[in-house]
């Protein structure tokens, strides 16, 4: 894996479903709902019941379709288990440069959090595919912009936490790539057609945003 391979799962939308608390009895009709409106990542906490299992149920139901995998990898040794149960995305609420280096060793698509430019660029010097800006409500558009004149060109920066359907366009328009949300799409125990009405309004309000 590698950053062009991340970049071709953000069409047609942009964003990054993290669905905490989810099991696996409830995986298959949400994933649908959201792959019926355009999600193409999809993560799954491993905080979250039985997490692996619902990592290789994605991964089975959706295969190079859709980028799946972890997220809230926390420790190095995860890492693997994540690879065994045929996940291909590895995201973290932190910066640990061991777990991206791993996760790269491994051959994972990697998007650590980051809060600073020394985390930024600690990150992509161990080999991250993105950045994850977190949490998004907590650095406001205008952080993004003052990054976005130091980092790389082609770096790709998810604004995550606090992220609606209504909000996203001062982050696009202060250089976010995509967008990562969580507790505002899917909530433990929320069924396929609440979840199917949420991601449409999420691809609709993305769909409203200035092209660039």
């Amino acid at each position: 894996m590698n950053q062009l391979s991340l970049r071709s799962y953000l069409s047609p939308l942009p964003l990054i479903a993290v669905l905490r608390g989810i099991t696996p009895k409830e995986l298959p009709t949400i994933a649908t709902a959201l792959t019926d409106n355009g999600f193409r990542i999809i993560e799954v906490p491993l905080n979250s019941p039985d997490a692996f299992v619902s990592i290789q149920l994605l991964a089975g139901t959706l295969g190079d379709g859709c980028l799946t995998g972890a997220g809230t990898v926390l420790k190095v040794s995860e890492v693997a288990r994540v690879a065994e149960a045929g996940g291909r995305l590895v995201v973290m609420p932190h910066a640990d440069v061991e777990i991206v280096r791993e996760a790269k060793r491994q051959g994972l698509v990697c998007v650590p959090g980051v809060a600073t430019p020394t985390e930024a660029f600690a990150a992509l010097d161990a080999g991250a595919d993105g950045l994850k800006m977190f949490p998004a409500d907590q650095l406001p558009p205008p952080a993004l912009r003052a990054w976005r004149a130091v980092l790389p060109r082609d770096t790709l920066v998810f604004a995550v936490g606090g992220i609606r359907p209504d909000n996203m366009g001062a982050y696009w328009a202060a250089g976010a790539d995509g967008f990562g949300t969580g507790s505002n799409l899917y909530a433990p125990g929320a069924g396929a057609d609440a979840v199917r009405a949420v991601a449409a309004e999420y691809a609709a309000g993305f769909g409203a945003l200035k092209p660039r």
